[in-house]
């Protein structure tokens, strides 16, 4: 059986919010298994082909699923009784879907005036792109962002899907839902909040927008600080082809580095000598290929020099650091991030895998009572 967790079972400081998913890929169930953590119960609708049971989806951890077909009017009415009782709705389709569905804005709001009602999407609600297909890569296109990530004299390279659909997308969802809750708090009314990954990429984007008009961000790819050009940020393979990457910004962590190395003493003073760079890099490159990636860890653990491991996602939840705060975390045998940010007085916890089966929107709406 699937467990059914209500409110008072929630450990979080959102336990007791009611937030009502309708299913999707990428930021907005991101989004929602963040709130679930902190303790909110959220109910996910999905087709009624969907087939459940996946432990391995973590990113659909903790969720009560409802099998509805939204083009069904009885099937519809269902998940409105559900909408009436909830705090929060997330959605992520294209502009207009909702509306098309008679679950728009409009007739939602009309049955329960306090919900916030979040829309998660690429381009935004409108726009020239507001209707075209897109992905992470696209969104990030739009805003200098992929522009500036990747080696110099190289094309731009895809920072996974972080920048856009996490970092852009799920990230800025969750900080709007919150602020619309808070704010819906006082006024006793609810509100549209329009999530646009391009729009969260760009308010992304502020400090290099700041570094660009001050004159010290350059739109070449790998020539900047902390693009790869400079040989302090960055990262070198060590003597058993793995990496460690380095980032001592500060003079005082620079010349720990340099020290604890052994740079040529010639060098320790070309941080900033943007003429000696390449001189610097071929340096390090020289230095950190005469052992290995454990070595090196070993014989920089506890300095200040800014230098760590590259580690593979599979070495990741073995780091000392990561055990002892208990980073990871077993959920009915499958490892998995633990929960995040943490919290002193509420703390969050993950309710359970992904859904085995489905619960009757009957039930949710029982205990919603």
């Amino acid at each position: 059986m699937n467990p059914t967790f209500t409110p008072r079972e929630a450990s979080g400081p959102l336990a007791g919010l009611r937030v009502v998913e309708f299913a999707g890929l990428g930021p907005a169930p991101f989004a929602c298994m963040l709130l679930s953590d902190m303790g909110a119960d959220v109910i996910t609708i999905d087709r009624p082909a969907r087939r459940l049971g996946d432990r391995s989806d973590i990113t659909g951890r903790g969720r009560t699923v409802v099998l509805a077909d939204l083009k069904d009017p009885g099937s519809r009415e269902e998940v409105l009784g559900l909408l009436a009782r909830a705090d929060v709705l997330v959605e992520g389709f294209r502009p207009g879907v909702m509306e098309r569905l008679g679950l728009g804005p409009d007739e939602v709001l009309r049955r329960n005036p306090r919900l916030v009602y979040g829309r998660m999407t690429g381009w935004g609600q409108h726009g020239p792109l507001a209707q075209a297909a897109g992905h992470d890569i696209n969104y990030i296109a739009l805003t200098g962002a992929l522009h500036a990530i990747g080696p110099a004299g190289g094309a731009p390279v895809p920072p996974l899907n972080l920048v856009g659909d996490y970092g852009g997308g799920s990230l800025y969802l969750v900080v709007g839902l919150l602020a619309a809750l808070l704010e819906s708090r006082r006024s006793g009314q609810g509100q549209v909040v329009d999530a646009a990954i391009v729009d969260g990429v760009n308010s992304l984007m502020s400090l290099f927008a700041t570094s660009a008009m001050r004159g010290t961000f350059r739109e070449e790819r790998g020539t900047n600080a902390l693009d790869g050009g400079a040989p302090y940020y960055g990262s070198y393979a060590t003597g058993d082809g793995r990496h460690v990457c380095i980032g001592p910004i500060e003079p005082q962590f620079f010349a720990e580095l340099c020290e604890r190395l052994g740079v040529d003493p010639a060098l320790r003073d070309a941080q900033h000598d943007r003429a000696r760079w390449p001189a610097l890099r071929a340096e390090f490159e020289r230095l950190f290929r005469t052992r290995s990636r454990d070595e090196w860890t070993a014989l920089f653990d506890g300095s200040d020099a800014c230098v760590a491991p590259v580690l593979a996602l599979s070495e990741a939840s073995a780091h000392p650091h990561q055990s002892a705060r208990e980073a990871f975390v077993e959920v009915e045998g499958v490892r998995q991030p633990a929960p995040a940010p943490r919290f002193s007085r509420t703390p969050s916890r993950i309710q359970g895998p992904a859904a085995r089966e489905a619960t009757p929107a009957a039930e949710v709406l029982a205990r919603w009572d």
